[in-house]
This record gives structure tokens, C-alpha cells and sequence, in this order.
């Protein structure tokens, strides 16, 4: 048995090692059937993988905060309603490609919500990347110079779910309000986008129109299929 755990471990199959060992220190090697002894291996092997897959999905993700939904205080007079979010726990809304918007004043939970709803879709298996939204246009600006523009839109269009916080903070350039355009329309009914932001979305014209029908085209991509959260409430960084 010994020696067997040693080849396992040398072929790279942890799951299966871990659960030969388990078994010798329990003394029950001899009373499990060769059948049962196998399919208890491939099970240890392959829930082992899908952990370290979960374990890179969330550290390639860069959440702002690390949040699960179990930690989300549903309260609708906060804007957080209990049945919205046991409906994104499905990410049936990733399948269909249908954005979230998360707007409400600063400090009311909008980055944690988003957090949340991202790290539980990475449990279910999706890829999902974080983004401050000036950070993302720091990124599209560095990969323009450095000619790699195409390869990174691909990226951003192969995501599962893509979180964009912040949005709205500052009023978008023309050349950014058509890199935002290029991202969307990528995304659209394919792939699901958050959007977390201040402004509420009767504003978000504002931020784009330099570029007014990217704005149109922007807007009506977005708004029309999105769940949404409007957080109220006081600040939930303020000390009693």
C-alpha cells in the first residue's frame, strides 16, 4: 500500500493519494471491495480537481472583496430582496447572458453584493473577472500600446461574467465609450456583465455621451434584459 501511495503521488494524482491514505490510517484497506476501493478513488481524484479548478476560477477572478452569497443580509427596504438573489444563485442569468445592475449611494454595499454574486458563480464553475472600471481602461490603453488590443477583447469576451465596478465615476472619453461598445457587443445574449454604480441608471447617458449613439447602443444592450439592485440605505462603512 505503501508503495502504491508513493506512485500516486508521483503520477500527480493527489485526489486518489490523499484517499489511499485515509484508508490506511483507518485501518480499512482490507474490508473495502476492489469496486467500491476504485470508485473511492476516482471520487477523491476528481473532487480534488474540481476544488483546485474552484480555487483558480477565484483567485483569477481579483475580487475586491472575498464574499459569499451566505454572507449577503438580504433586507428589501435595503434593496436587497431575498427571491432576486435565490434567482442569480441559479446563474441561469449567466446562461442567458443577461446583465445585473447594481446602483445605490456610496457605502451601501454595491462592490460586496457584486463580490458575492461573482464568487458564487465561480463555485458553480464560471470564469469571472473583476474590474474597477478606470482600471480596465488602464489595461485597454496599455494593451493598445504595447499592440495587443485584439487579444485582450478576446479575453474580456471569453469571461463567463464580468463585473464592472465603479461604473460612472467619470465620464468616459469617445475612445473609451467605443472600447466599452466593443466589450458589450461582444457580451450581449452571449455572456453576463455586472455593472455596480453610484449614479443611478437614469444617469448613465451622461457618462457616455461622447459619443451619443455608442451611448444609445451601450444603454440598450444593457438595461432592457438586467436584474436589478437599488441599494439604499445609510452607509454600511459609517462606525455606530
Amino acid at each position: 500500500m505503501e508503495k502504491i501511495l508513493s506512485e500516486l503521488k508521483v503520477m500527480r494524482l493527489p485526489g486518489m493519494a490523499q484517499t489511499l491514505q485515509n484508508l490506511m490510517e483507518a485501518h480499512k484497506t482490507a474490508s473495502v471491495s476492489f469496486a467500491d476501493g476504485i470508485r473511492m478513488l476516482i471520487q477523491g481524484e476528481n473532487d480534488q480537481r474540481q476544488s483546485n479548478r474552484t480555487h483558480r476560477l477565484i483567485k483569477n477572478a481579483r475580487f475586491r472583496y472575498t464574499v459569499t452569497l451566505a454572507d449577503i443580509a438580504t433586507d428589501s427596504a435595503r434593496g436587497i430582496d431575498q427571491s432576486t438573489l435565490n434567482e442569480d444563485a441559479t446563474c441561469d442569468y449567466i446562461s442567458h447572458g443577461y446583465p445585473i445592475i447594481i446602483t445605490g449611494p456610496t457605502g451601501t454595499g454595491k462592490s460586496w453584493l457584486a463580490s458575492a454574486i461573482g464568487y458564487h458563480a465561480c463555485l458553480c464553475g464560471y470564469k469571472v473577472r473583476y474590474f474597477n472600471v478606470m482600471k480596465l481602461f488602464e489595461e485597454l490603453m496599455m494593451a493598445r500600446i504595447e499592440s495587443r488590443l485584439p487579444r485582450f477583447f478576446e479575453k474580456i469576451s471569453q469571461l463567463d461574467l464580468l463585473i464592472l465596478d465603479d461604473f460612472g465615476i467619470r465620464k468616459l472619453t469617445a475612445d473609451q465609450v467605443l472600447d466599452l461598445m466593443e466589450i458589450i457587443e461582444d457580451r450581449h445574449s452571449k455572456k453576463a456583465t455586472i455593472f455596480a454604480s453610484q449614479l443611478p441608471v437614469a444617469s448613465w447617458y451622461e457618462t457616455l455621451d461622447n459619443n451619443a449613439s455608442a451611448a444609445d447602443a451601450i444603454l440598450d444592450r444593457v438595461i432592457h434584459t438586467a436584474t436589478r439592485f437599488e441599494l439604499k440605505g445609510n452607509s454600511l462603512r459609517k462606525k455606530d
